[in-house]
C-alpha cells in the first residue's frame, strides 16, 4: 500500500515533530543537574529520536519517503510562550505537549481502516508517551516545594491555554490534511 498524500504529510509531520523534540531534550539533558531528572530527560531525548526513526521506518515500509517539513508543532510553542526559563517550565510544557500527542494518536487510532503498520507505530510510540507524562508529572510534584504548587498549576494552565490556541491555529492551517481524523477537538 502506498500512502495517500495526506497520510504521507501527517506521518512526516509527526516525524519532524519527534526530531524537534529530540533536539530540544538533547539540549536540556546537557543542562540539567546530575541525578534522577537528568537520567529521565536523557531517556526522553533517546525516546524522541527513536520515535522519529519509527516514523521514518513506517513511511519507508509503506513504499514512500518522508516529506521534508519546514516546521513542527513545537516551533509554534516557542512563538507563543517563548523558551522555557527553568526545569519546572520544561516539565510543565512537556506534560501539556505529551498529553496533546497522546490525544492526537488516540484520534488517529480511531480512523477506520487505519493501516496496521501505522497502528503498530502509534501504539509503540504511545507506550513511551505515557511514561513521558508520568515522569514530567512526578518531576513537577518534586518541584512543588521550590516553585509552589499554585505556581506550577498556573504555569501548566497557561501552557495548556497556549496549546489550545496552537492546536486551533494548526487545524486552521492544515485542517484539510487531517480532516479524515474526524473529531479534531481537544483531547
Amino acid at each position: 500500500m502506498s500512502l495517500s498524500d495526506n497520510d504521507r504529510w501527517l506521518l512526516s509531520y509527526y516525524r519532524s515533530s519527534e526530531i524537534n523534540a529530540a533536539l530540544f531534550f538533547g539540549r536540556v539533558s546537557r543542562m540539567v543537574r546530575p541525578g534522577k531528572l537528568q537520567a529521565e530527560v536523557t531517556h526522553h531525548f533517546a525516546d524522541e529520536a527513536n520515535h522519529a526513526r519509527y516514523w521514518n521506518e513506517c513511511i519507508n515500509d509503506l513504499d514512500s519517503l518522508p516529506i521534508k517539513m519546514r516546521e513542527s508543532y513545537q516551533d509554534q510553542y516557542l512563538e507563543a510562550i517563548g523558551t522555557p526559563n527553568n526545569m519546572m517550565e520544561v516539565m510543565a510544557i512537556t506534560q501539556v505537549l505529551e498529553k496533546r500527542v497522546i490525544g492526537q494518536y488516540h484520534r488517529q487510532l480511531r480512523v477506520p481502516d487505519l493501516h496496521p503498520r501505522i497502528r503498530q507505530t502509534i501504539e509503540q510510540i504511545m507506550r513511551d508517551e505515557r511514561w513521558h507524562i508520568q515522569y514530567a508529572h512526578d518531576a513537577l510534584q518534586d518541584m512543588a516545594n521550590r516553585y509552589g504548587a499554585d505556581h506550577i498549576e498556573a504555569t501548566i494552565k497557561r501552557f495548556a491555554e497556549a496549546d489550545q490556541e496552537i492546536y486551533a491555529k494548526t487545524l486552521a492551517e492544515y485542517g484539510d490534511r487531517v480532516s479524515f481524523l474526524g473529531d479534531t477537538g481537544a483531547p
